[in-house]
């Protein structure tokens, strides 16, 4: 009998033969990370599942979007005029049998900061299909990368399929950017972030485990054992990565208990260093990270539902708001 899938996106696995980079103890170097200046800009997020927004140290938060099931990855449009964001729904399948199951669905919107002036009731819907999430907004504003779950509208699915996909900034010209992804690979991709020189990041998942971020060009046609070897560089056990608009850092998050922090990495997966690790009892959102327009600053976000910022030295830490029921937090570009 076949069974609705369930949704399987928290658990880390140890994959070692695939893992390139690993975590470091030490900070960056001061001479590496350059000046860093007083942050600007304001900072996106989500409360109580609708979209707010604030200055970078807390200040002047005000709502964006009443949704009340807002969730995840969101992303600032360049020119500051819309807001990316994902709103989950829920499908329970009941069979002939009285088989079935429950499992999230997703869609993109876009909320406007200006409209928040006369109403918190407006927004775009720009994809549909019920799979996607984690839309990052391309540095010159023209295409959206997303991870589209493309059997998250079949009922009787026993699989996820994640896959990372492009569109324009309103939902047009989508584009699946992997020719494998009706082959039944055993290697899927979610949470995308661009990178320079047509490269990007994102998590590999392996059937439903995910087992580290991996950095490939945008061009690569397949995830498979021999993309492995030719054109993806990986570090196990890594989540949640985000590319500084310079292009000079990956920021990601380790999850494991030994190791649950922030660290950053060059392109090349060469350099790891240690940005932040939580205090005992503190656990992190394991939601994508977010890069200060200037890339010296990063803000996320705990468990408790506390946002915070840091420099990429791991200086400066500050909590700007909570604790409470905000997650997901984005700097403005």
């Amino acid at each position: 009998m076949r069974k609705a899938m369930i949704f399987v996106t928290t658990a880390l696995v140890l994959t070692a033969s695939l893992a390139f980079g690993q975590p470091a103890k030490q900070p960056l170097p001061a001479d590496k990370a350059g000046t860093i200046p007083t942050p600007t800009g304001k900072i996106a997020f989500i409360r109580e599942g609708s979209l707010w927004v604030m200055d970078w140290d807390g200040k002047n938060q005000y709502k964006i979007v009443t949704a009340e099931n807002g969730i995840g990855k969101i992303s600032w449009a360049p020119d500051g005029k819309s807001i990316a964001f994902c709103r989950h729904g829920m499908v329970d399948v009941k069979g002939p049998d009285n088989l079935g199951g429950r499992h999230k669905i997703y869609d993109i919107f876009l909320g406007f900061p200006d409209s928040a002036k006369s109403t918190t009731n407006w927004w775009m819907k720009i994809t549909d299909g019920y799979g996607s999430r984690y839309p990052e907004f391309s540095n010159d504003g023209k295409k959206i990368i997303f991870t589209k779950d493309i059997n998250a509208n079949t009922v009787n699915a026993t699989m996820p399929n994640y896959q990372t996909c492009t569109m324009g900034p309103t939902g047009e010209d989508f584009t699946i950017l992997r020719k494998d992804h009706n082959m039944n690979s055993e290697y899927m991709s979610i949470m995308p972030t661009l990178g320079p020189d047509s490269m990007y990041a994102f998590v590999v998942y392996k059937g439903v485990n995910p087992v580290g971020i991996a950095v490939a060009p945008l061009s690569l046609s397949a995830i498979n054992e021999e993309s492995f070897k030719k054109n993806i560089k990986m570090i196990s056990n890594g989540t949640a990565p985000a590319w500084s608009p310079d292009g000079k850092w990956l920021a990601y998050i380790i999850n494991t208990v030994s190791d649950q922090g922030i660290y950053i990495t060059n392109k090349n997966l060469t350099e790891n260093y240690l940005v932040y690790k939580p205090q005992i009892g503190q656990t992190m959102q394991t939601y994508p990270l977010s890069w200060s327009p200037d890339s010296k600053w990063m803000t996320f976000a705990l468990n408790d539902g506390s946002i915070w910022i840091v420099d990429l030295t791991g200086n400066g830490l500050r909590q700007i708001t909570g604790p409470g029921q905000s997650e997901s937090p984005a700097w403005s570009r």
